[in-house]
């Protein structure tokens, strides 16, 4: 007849009592972002014991959160859409509906580093008050679109537009369907910020934008007659390199005129943070 020695029985039973290792609660103690950025899929690190891909997570401003196949019983990889930013609340629950974990991480305000053949300027812009105007303008930098466009509209004391133009004042291609106006989002055309440059249809903005020189508080919004223009964004390194933009001695060219003689390019647009 078999005989289960004791020891081996006991430890059978116990293993048995607690469903073998996925028995052990899960626990987590840390939650540390790896990458976090507004409008690209982060990558949140969980450290704990006894993780399983089974825990549920819930985030308003993280959507569709997976985990990666990197994870381990020990780090559970998280990503996740970013489309807030500031707090971003982050619960982690059993299959019941029991809290594991609970954390508020934050994601800073995107910023756009803007390289020119006259300098970089560095772009703040504000996805809180301005959504639609930020993701098209991050979408047209995630694609490459503004690589080798000008500044083709100076105005000393007004603005300097850029975003549409190629080389030779030839209208770049590829611009994607116009956006809704967004110029009641209590953002002003104060100096230095930056807005959607569009035509006399309030919802005509494609790729174009400015960088406001001085206050040009007659651009806000004032009524339905007078729609005015949405600023989306700030400049907060490099108004010497857009002072010396506006500097650019300007003409007409090709029938358009304040056009800079010397062209002013784009050489690239990137998201850094």
């Amino acid at each position: 007849m078999f005989k289960i020695k004791p020891l081996v029985f006991c430890l059978t039973l116990l293993l048995a009592a607690c469903g073998g290792s996925s028995g052990f609660a899960p626990f987590i103690s840390a939650a540390k972002p790896e990458f976090l950025q507004y409008g690209r899929t982060a990558t949140i690190l969980l450290g704990g014991r006894h993780l399983r891909s089974f825990l549920v997570v819930e985030s308003p401003g993280c959507a569709n959160p997976v985990f990666s196949q990197r994870s381990t019983t020990e780090l559970l990889v998280l990503n996740c859409m970013v489309n807030g930013v500031g707090d971003l609340p982050l619960s982690v629950k059993d299959p019941e509906g029991k809290l594991v974990f609970a954390t508020t991480l934050t994601v800073p305000k995107p910023q756009v580093n803007l390289v020119t053949s006259a300098g970089n300027m560095l772009l703040e812009l504000d996805p809180a008050k301005a959504p639609v105007s930020v993701n098209n303008f991050l979408s047209y930098v995630r694609q490459g679109f503004y690589t080798n466009t000008l500044f083709h509209r100076v105005i000393s004391g007004f603005v300097v537009q850029g975003g549409g133009y190629n080389t030779g004042l030839v209208k770049k291609p590829g611009q994607a369907a116009p956006i809704a106006l967004e110029s009641q989002n209590g953002l002003s055309n104060l100096r230095g910020t930056l807005a959607m440059a569009r035509t006399n249809e309030p919802n005509s903005a494609t790729s174009e934008f400015y960088v406001n020189l001085v206050d040009n508080l007659f651009l806000d919004y004032r009524d339905s007659a007078n729609p005015g223009y949405a600023v989306f964004g700030t400049v907060v390194q490099g108004m010497g390199v857009v002072d010396a933009i506006a500097s650019q001695p300007t003409g007409t060219v090709n029938g358009v005129p304040n056009v800079p003689l010397s062209e002013v390019t784009i050489t690239s647009a990137v998201q850094v943070r």
